[in-house]
């Protein structure tokens, strides 16, 4: 995950952020903290499906807490501009774990 100076070059860009509960967030970074907290506006939650297209849930002025981050990475907006959301398909993600934190730390 990209911190300090590496999130300070994603301000204002839009950003996609994987929760630790597994949940696909995108917006713009607007502002963060020394805990990693994110300020996105415009932003919208992606809920994936292995049976229907990608839902977008609109979620406007969001703020995620750090300790609930996973991923944080910038979205190429060409390219996803590009993308039919209703026809996509994919497994939900899996929440996050004690168990996988272990195994990645170790």
């Amino acid at each position: 995950m990209a911190t300090g100076l590496g999130l300070e070059s994603l301000v204002d860009q839009t950003i996609s952020v994987i929760t630790n509960d597994g949940r696909n967030i995108v917006g713009v970074l607007r502002g963060f903290d020394q805990a990693t907290n994110l300020i996105l506006d415009e932003s919208h939650e992606r809920v994936y499906s292995t049976k229907e297209g990608v839902q977008q849930l609109v979620l406007g002025l969001y703020i995620i807490r750090g300790d609930n981050i996973s991923v944080v990475g910038e979205l190429d907006e060409d390219l996803d501009s590009n993308l039919d959301m209703s026809k996509l398909r994919a497994h939900p993600l899996k929440p996050v774990n004690e168990k996988m934190i272990k195994l990645v730390l170790n």
